[in-house]
């Protein structure tokens, strides 16, 4: 299957991140867990080896490639201990950055895609609120024209990279009274007057921040609409089915991280007098998992092959998100349990694993909220079309 995605550079470019990771981040992933704090410099090294720029264009100092280095950085980025900092560094840059590239003027582009490409800025996208997560369409937040500015009011809630960011990209009600035509998107940054994050207490997750965001009367420069006034939901929605693969893909890592990492254990782990991996029914239980995970590879990779060519995967990447993060947290279920007490002790990886794995079918959209888009697509017969701008 991989010759069908991934080319000799494909797999050169797999090594050199490997190795990178290993030499730049696994050192440090322990203290980051622990204070809840990733440090600055890594998001410099990041930018210097040009892994956020993956996508974007070379005018801004991108490596403008094809989607499957996406796939490398996110599958790599799965298997080093510690999906809250692959969420650090995926949320800015393919949330947050995604959007200044979408819908951002040359301005933007120049002052802050270019560095958040190099990594010297941080961003984060701003859309799920305290009384509306997956309901888009429902948030309170607004921004309201008078004069030559808009004053943003509201909140914004669960928002990765909300304390570390330098940048916001802020959906907002322009006209609350239109709903899901009324919204638009915003740049804005952080350190504004009227704007104040608080830090939230997670399950897992642990090295990356993740926020409740509260803005005052903050006055937005009119120049800092991102797109068309009222195109925002249109614009998000677009941009959703990049996200739920990224999850899918994320999930699809973990779970074969975890199989990988428990077959291993079962090879040395003995019970009466013979390894574990001989006993036929912890032998059928992971070859179960390993055939939901392989099935789950090869539909996001499918899936992916047609988005890189450009075409609007709405009802796969839901599908794709719906069902690895269902079989990732199956899976990791039952490795937990192969290592038995081992598995419950943090100084393995599967406890961490298992906390990590568990915002899967939550964050980018509930699974439940995923499975009423699907039955709007597949039982109503709806048909989303992509945001012109």
């Amino acid at each position: 299957m991989s010759a069908l995605y991934f080319t000799e550079e494909h797999d050169l470019f797999r090594a050199s991140l490997r190795d990178f990771l290993q030499k730049e981040v696994v050192p440090h992933i322990e203290k980051w867990e622990k204070t809840g704090t990733i440090e600055r410099f890594i998001w410099k090294k990041f930018g210097e080896m040009g892994f956020f720029g993956i996508r974007y264009p070379e005018a801004y100092g991108g490596l403008n490639l094809d989607l499957f280095y996406t796939v490398i950085f996110l599958e790599e980025l799965q298997k080093i201990r510690s999906s809250g900092f692959a969420a650090a560094m995926w949320a800015h840059a393919y949330l947050a950055m995604t959007h200044l590239n979408a819908e951002g003027d040359e301005r933007i582009k120049q002052d802050y895609l270019k560095p958040s490409i190099s990594g010297e800025k941080i961003g984060a996208l701003c859309i799920s609120e305290p009384f509306g997560g997956s309901d888009v369409a429902g948030m309170r937040t607004t921004a309201i024209k008078k004069g030559d500015k808009y004053i943003l009011n509201g909140s914004k809630t669960f928002i990765t990279n909300g304390i570390y960011a330098d940048y916001y990209v802020v959906a907002a009600k322009t006209s609350p009274d239109q709903g899901n035509k009324g919204i638009s998107i915003f740049l804005m940054d952080t350190n504004a007057k009227g704007v104040s994050a608080t830090k939230l207490d997670k399950l897992g997750w642990r090295a990356s921040d993740t926020a409740e965001i509260a803005f005052e009367d903050v006055e937005l420069p009119l120049e800092n609409l991102m797109g068309e006034e009222g195109k925002g939901f249109a614009y998000i929605m677009q941009h959703f089915a990049l996200e739920r693969l990224i999850m899918a893909i994320n999930a699809h890592a973990r779970a074969e991280y975890a199989i990988e990492y428990t077959l291993e254990y079962m090879s040395q782990r003995e019970a009466f007098g013979t390894s574990i991996n001989k006993f036929q029914a912890l032998r059928h239980t992971m070859v179960e998992h390993a055939t939901e995970v392989e099935h789950c590879k090869v539909f996001n990779y499918a899936a992916t092959a047609r988005l890189d060519q450009g075409e609007y995967v709405v009802k796969e990447a839901t599908m794709a998100k719906l069902k690895s993060t269902k079989v990732a947290d199956e899976t990791i279920y039952s490795c937990l349990q192969m290592l038995g007490g081992y598995g419950y002790m943090e100084e393995y990886p599967l406890a961490r694993l298992f906390r990590d794995s568990r915002l899967g079918p939550i964050g980018g959209g509930t699974s439940e909220i995923l499975k009423e888009i699907l039955s709007k697509i597949i039982i109503d017969n709806q048909d989303y079309k992509p945001a012109v701008k």
